[in-house]
């Protein structure tokens, strides 16, 4: 290797080193299927021995999960900001929350979301699963769904689904560039107001308004 091709390590503190690698592993697990990806490349991408890679994130699979967790990281149902705005209004909130946090992450988003980098190993499916329903929850309280119970696992079911077309409509977005941020959000909004006009169907549910 050349001095011109070969990496220029840097010396950062371990959690901006840390942070490094698994921003240069997303890039490249988002880019490329998972048995084309290579530590040696994620390593020299962010500027780091290998060895440096294997001590933070241990093999391949490993870091590949660290990445999963990192794309899929929802915040707390807990975290939650204070409901406002009648129920359209914060149907567009959720849906813009949505698509925030997936076009900001882009293509890695995109991979991970479809379980396209791994297949159907069961770890990342259930790390997949775990984020739908923290999603689902976090949709559910800006929406102001009160039921409990078994309407409420309903519409925790109802909103993992809506989470494929939400899916669906970012690789429209963001791979095929086929319709406009804005647009996709419109559609959303739209189909979102249908699943809480039929959960608000249900005997002893309300949604706040």
């Amino acid at each position: 290797m050349s001095s011109s091709t070969a990496p220029r390590f840097r010396r950062l503190a371990p959690d901006r080193r840390e942070s490094q690698i698994l921003a240069s592993a997303a890039r490249h697990f988002g880019e490329k299927p998972y048995s084309a990806v290579s530590i040696a490349e994620i390593a020299a991408d962010a500027g780091v021995v290998r060895s440096l890679v294997n001590h933070y994130f241990g093999n391949k699979r490993d870091l590949y999960l660290a990445v999963v967790r990192s794309m899929m990281f929802m915040p707390s149902v807990d975290s939650q900001p204070p409901i406002e705005g009648d129920v359209g209004e914060r149907i567009a909130a959720a849906v813009d929350w949505l698509m925030t946090v997936v076009e900001e992450k882009g293509q890695a988003w995109l991979r991970v979301a479809t379980a396209g980098g791994f297949g159907s190993d069961p770890e990342v499916q259930a790390l997949l699963d775990e984020a739908d329903d923290v999603a689902a929850d976090f949709v559910l309280g800006i929406v102001g769904f009160n039921g409990e119970g078994r309407e409420r696992e309903s519409a925790r079911a109802a909103i993992r689904a809506f989470g494929g077309l939400v899916r669906a409509m970012a690789r429209e977005v963001i791979d095929r560039e086929t319709i406009s941020s804005s647009r996709a959000r419109q559609f959303l909004s739209r189909s979102l107001a249908e699943i809480v006009a039929v959960l608000e169907m249900a005997d002893d549910v309300s949604v706040e308004t």
